[in-house]
């Protein structure tokens, strides 16, 4: 008797050119002995690699990040996978728009496609296996029946550790020209933005409501990284965590309109920050989101505590 199987989304939309991931970023810290304390207490798997760090997630093969020292906190490339059968696709799109290709950065071992974006920022399109995820991440609410204690004892908690990489926020000067780049030369599509104050792209292969997104700044820079965990409680923990280890400035426990996601920002020792992230909402590879333009109001949160002054303020400006 033949089994019957579930429907399995497919994993790439036919016929049309698009990156499928964030293959990995980079960027310089001033001290890198700080930047490893923060990662291994936000949870992370810092590994070092000659001068560099890595920022790793427990559990999962892939390397999503890495860090080297210079003189001050500067985002320097930011890595796209691509299928193998799309990359010379790739190539003639870059060659017929005219946008010229860059050698690697020195010390980078890459057959990519490198190239500056709208704002400058360095860009590599690679062959690399998809590292954005095929479906929706697992998230759990649980609620206990009367008679059953519901929550965890503080003491048996375990450390909160993010399951992957699920998104970059960068600040660019011109939110409508990146929104016009990355969807033209890499195929992304806008999932929602507001006005040229803040937009978030998704990937036609199958990913979150958005792996990249852009904050309007008078220059380039990195906002945060998300990193997916599982849980609100997962969030709450790791938030108490870095507080207990001194990291106390940040933002949350909230909950995202665009993306829908739970979170907790902390914020790093450069102003930059990084994000607990749970339940954000999944755009399949079949899917055409609907959205748009969204008013500002119904752009940012649908609640959580007052956002700090300085929380879009751009410190690598």
């Amino acid at each position: 008797m033949t089994a019957i199987k579930g429907f399995i989304e497919p994993s790439r939309r036919p016929g049309e050119l698009g990156i499928h991931s964030v293959d990995h970023f980079h960027f310089a810290v001033p001290d890198l002995a700080v930047a490893q304390n923060f990662y291994r207490e936000f949870g992370l798997n810092v590994g070092e690699k000659g001068n560099t760090l890595t920022l790793d997630t427990f559990g999962h093969p892939h390397r999503w990040g890495s860090i080297s020292e210079g003189p001050r906190k500067k985002f320097g490339y930011i890595s796209f996978g691509a299928f193998e059968d799309d990359i010379e696709r790739f190539a003639a799109r870059l060659q017929a728009m005219g946008i010229k290709r860059l050698d690697p950065p020195p010390g980078i071992d890459s057959n990519g496609l490198w190239f500056h974006d709208h704002d400058g920022v360095l860009v590599e399109i690679k062959v690399a296996a998809k590292s954005s995820p095929a479906e929706k991440s697992n998230f759990s609410a649980v609620s206990v029946p009367a008679g059953q204690r519901g929550a965890p004892y503080r003491s048996t908690m375990a450390r909160t550790r993010p399951r992957r990489l699920s998104h970059v926020l960068m600040f660019t000067r011109d939110v409508a020209k990146a929104m016009e780049f990355y969807g033209r030369v890499l195929g992304l599509r806008v999932s929602d933005h507001s006005g040229e104050d803040i937009a978030f792209m998704h990937g036609i292969h199958g990913s979150d409501h958005h792996m990249v997104a852009f904050a309007r700044s008078d220059a380039p820079g990195h906002h945060h990284f998300s990193w997916d965990v599982g849980s609100v409680d997962e969030i709450g923990a790791g938030a108490m965590h870095m507080l207990e280890k001194g990291f106390a400035r940040g933002w949350g426990l909230g909950r995202h309109v665009l993306g829908s996601n739970y979170f907790h920002y902390v914020r790093d020792p450069w102003g930059s920050y990084s994000e607990y992230s749970a339940d954000i909402d999944y755009i399949p590879a079949t899917c055409d989101w609907q959205g748009g333009d969204q008013p500002a109001e119904d752009s940012f949160y649908a609640w959580g505590p007052n956002v700090p002054e300085d929380f879009v303020h751009n410190y690598e400006a």
